[in-house]
């Protein structure tokens, strides 16, 4: 018995990373989950694995920044469920050209629609299905750069997580009366597909000691599983050797 039997979850960003790995945990923790990327291909592999361990899950592709798609999904866990008790909304893009010096209109456009607008779509989508079951958790993949500003991640990105960050906070103060509980989770450097679009390469030693994917998805579960009187507003989760600490260390030498 799973503390998630009898539960659907819909995961953003499913195919890899970070929503990759939530979802197989959720799924081993006994959840239905519905998996959601642009790409079918790697979502049908996930879906794959979930299965292969005696898992359900159910694959409903879109793109997230298209508010008909979203709808789309919406439809089919009303149609299909009946409710959405879990929404990870993790799908998430930056660029390479992410700074001042080099930033686009079309850029700018991508990271917020990706970053912002997007989740937020998928929370108006669950949030009628939750209200209707008086229960329900919405977590969101944000970013320390959504509580902190620096000059990694770039100004757009920032922006944009800081919005996520505040837009987690004011669910729960409007829906607390409706059973409905926000986290947004603040990792720093996860070793995942979006550190390609660095402008500086990420190396593999570098990778290998920061915070990874599963790491991420155990932390979800937790707060999947949660007792409905408690929500957990915020949380970071950061590498213990932090580059950026590990960088000022170096310039007292």
């Amino acid at each position: 018995m799973g503390k998630l039997d009898g539960k659907w979850a819909w995961v953003t960003g499913a195919g890899s990373g970070i929503g990759e790995a939530a979802a197989l945990a959720l799924a081993a923790e006994g959840a239905t989950v519905v998996l959601t990327g642009r790409r079918r291909a790697p979502l049908e592999a996930v879906a794959a694995r979930i299965a292969a361990a005696g898992g359900t899950a159910q694959v409903q592709p879109a793109d997230l920044t298209q508010p008909g798609q979203v709808e789309a999904v919406g439809a089919y866990l009303a149609a299909t469920a009946g409710r959405c008790d879990i929404l990870v909304n993790n799908a998430g893009v930056n660029i390479v050209d992410r700074h001042w010096d080099r930033l686009t209109m079309d850029g700018i456009a991508t990271v917020v629609a990706g970053n912002l607008t997007a989740p937020l779509y998928c929370v108006t989508v669950v949030l009628p299905l939750m209200r209707a079951r008086h229960d329900g958790v919405i977590i969101h993949t944000a970013s320390m750069a959504g509580r902190f500003i620096g000059g990694l991640s770039g100004p757009v990105y920032t922006a944009a997580k800081h919005g996520l960050v505040a837009a987690s906070h004011s669910i729960n103060m409007a829906e607390c009366v409706n059973g409905i509980r926000s986290t947004v989770l603040l990792p720093g450097e996860v070793a995942t597909p979006i550190l390609d679009r660095r402008p500086v390469p990420v190396s593999a030693e570098d990778r290998a000691r920061m915070v990874q994917p599963e790491d991420c998805a155990d932390l979800i579960r937790y707060i999947a599983c949660l007792p409905p009187h408690l929500v957990m507003n915020e949380v970071m989760l950061a590498p213990t050797w932090n580059r950026g600490y590990v960088a000022a260390l170096r310039r007292k030498l």
